[in-house]
Formats: structure tokens, sequence, C-alpha cells
């Protein structure tokens, strides 16, 4: 035993000659990706001719071609979540003049309308809205209420009861009742993604939110790439900030030539990330992202002390500064040619005066 005891103190294990060699990637430990965060100025640029749901996927979509996905944020003031776009505004007055049809019998729907909690079919929609506010908005609130009510483990208990009923009631709500304020901006937002942030309603509020949430999560290094959504030439100088500090930065607007389009690294319109044409061209954008990083990379600086360094380590920490020269012209004792010691008239760098009493200092 004694031995195996000093076989296991001799064997050595072989060192680790640098960090690299720890961080091996493979299929099962890939290298990891860049992360990418999205900031979205909905004053600037709300989704009016989407839905916003499917903009909020739509967006994530494009960006996640950058990388890991870690951060998407939209800021708004109260204007933004109640104005109702022209477009929603028309098709809601549609639905109200097919509703009064409906009523009075002069149009019947080819296909019944279901409700989506119970699978009750109608064929007038206000009735179904009647259907849906009386028995399943009821019984929401009340579970909302009973789970609000509990506390510790109980609580737990009811949440974990009542997940799916209410998640089936939330996309039935979706389809049936109309939002009170606005047209359910902030909720189709959040469910795509987004963390939906309401500023005051002081002007450039939520530039100035934005701007400031970017600048951190620079400083606090939480991502390697920004994606912004906005028109505003306002965000240009913060752009600026983020390409000295060596992050890449992309703009989705709809402007063509625009402040903030010079100034990122790529463009693209709202047409383009809506249609996926963005994320086919995004491979040859990182392809050049990755030859430009490498180009860097193989540059030369010349740093004097890492250069000395390399010098010392190279000569092992002797310079030999020794010129070969031919035995008859240096005396190895320190006489010259006439046999005269090199070095009685003083110092070579001392000059005599024109007198010749001594050398000149």
């Amino acid at each position: 035993m004694f031995s195996r005891f000093l076989h296991r103190i001799r064997t050595s294990k072989p060192p680790i000659t640098s960090l690299y060699s720890t961080r091996c990637y493979s299929s099962t430990n890939p290298k990891p990706q860049n992360r990418v965060a999205v900031f979205w100025d909905l004053d600037n640029k709300p989704p009016a001719s989407h839905p916003p749901h499917d903009a909020a996927v739509k967006l994530r979509t494009a960006a996640s071609s950058f990388g890991h996905v870690s951060l998407m944020v939209a800021y708004a003031n109260r204007h933004a979540f109640t104005h109702v776009p022209s477009q929603v505004r028309e098709e809601r007055k549609e639905r109200k003049l097919l509703n009064q049809l409906e009523k009075t019998g002069l149009a019947k729907p080819a296909v019944p309308y279901f409700c989506g909690v119970c699978d009750r079919r109608f064929y007038a929609h206000e009735k179904l809205v009647a259907h849906f506010r009386q028995i399943h908005e009821t019984e929401n609130g009340k579970r909302v209420r009973q789970i609000e009510s509990a506390k510790g483990a109980r609580r737990v208990r009811l949440v974990a009861k009542y997940a799916m009923k209410m998640e089936k009631y939330r996309r039935a709500a979706r389809n049936v009742l109309t939002p009170k304020e606005g047209y359910g901006l902030a909720e189709e937002l959040t469910r795509g993604g987004f963390r939906v942030r309401r500023v005051g309603d002081e002007p450039e509020a939520a530039d100035r939110a934005l701007k400031e949430h970017m600048v951190d999560v620079m400083d606090k290094r939480e991502a390697e790439c920004l994606v912004l959504v906005s028109d505003d030439s306002g965000f240009a100088e913060v752009l600026w900030e983020a390409k000295e500090r060596c992050l890449r930065t992309v703009v989705i607007g709809d402007l063509s030539e625009g402040k903030l389009k010079r100034v990122a690294d790529v463009a693209y319109s709202w047409k383009e990330v809506v249609m996926g044409k963005a994320k086919k061209e995004v491979e040859k954008v990182v392809g050049k992202w990755r030859d430009r990083d490498v180009l860097k990379k193989l540059e030369w600086s010349y740093d004097p002390v890492l250069e000395k360094e390399r010098g010392l380590s190279c000569c092992g920490g002797d310079w030999d500064y020794g010129f070969d020269s031919d035995d008859d012209d240096v005396d190895v004792d320190g006489e010259g040619e006439n046999g005269n010691e090199m070095g009685d008239g003083g110092d070579w760098w001392e000059m005599d005066d024109e007198d010749g009493v001594g050398p000149c200092r």
C-alpha cells in the first residue's frame, strides 16, 4: 500500500499550458452565442400596420439570428397604449354593423360562433359576448380573487390548479372581448415576450428612459449586440457609444435613409422583418462580422512592455551585445596598435580644452 502511495506522488498530471486548453468546444459543449438586447421605442415606431403579437414574434425571430436574445424591452407613455390605429377602428365599425344585421335577422353567419371555453355555438356575435361575460368572465374573476386571498402553500396549490383554466380563458377572451383601453397593445407585446414599461407623459420621457437602459446594459456588459426599433435620430449618440465599445448595432425602421441607419452596422425596414427577408440576410452579415473579428486579431500593434518581455524570454534574460572582431585589430589586454593603453587620456566622452590643461567638462 505504501508503494501505491509513492506511485501516486511520483505520477504527475500534465500541466495546463494555457487557459484555452480547458475550453474545448464540441457538439456537447458548444461555443457560447452573442447575447442580443432588443429595445423598442413604441412612441416613435408602434406596430400600426401589423398585429402587436405577430410583430413581436417576427422581431424576436429576426433578432435571434444575431445570437441569443437575452433582453426584449419596449418603452412608451400612456398615449401609446390608449391610442387605437385607424385600421383597428375600421374593423370595429364593421363588426358593430354586422352585429346589428345579425340581431335583426338580415345577416346570418356561414359558420356559427364557438365559445373558446365551453365550445357552445351561437349564431349571433352579441349573444356570444353576453354568454362569455355572464358565465366565464364571472368564473375567472372568482378564481383571481380566490388566489389573491390565499397565502403560502395554499396559494401555490391554487395557482397550479387554475393555471390551465385561466390560460384557456385568456386565449378565448382575446377573440371575444374588446379591450377597455386601446387595443390591447401592452398585453399582446407581453405575450410576445417583451417587457413593456410605461413612462410619464413628459416630452421625450420614453427616449430618456430607453437611452438610460441601453447605457446600463453596456456598462454591465449584458449584451454584445444591440437591436433598436426606432427612427428617432436622437439615439445616434448612444449607437456611436455602443460602436466605440465594440458592440454590434442593428436598427429597424421605416426611413430608407436616416441618421440612425448611417451610424448602425446593419439596418432593416419593418417590411423586411415581417416578410422574413432580414433573417435570410443575417447570415451574410454575421459572416462579415466574423471575418472582421479574425482580421482584427491578426493585426499587429506595438506594445513596448510586451515586446520587452518577449525579448527577455527568447534570450533567457541576457542580451548579447558582442561583435565579432579580428585579434590583430584589438588587443585583449586593452592595448592598441602602438602598444599604448587605452583610456590613459581620460574617458572617451571628455574633451581636452584648447590649452591642453585637462578635460573640459
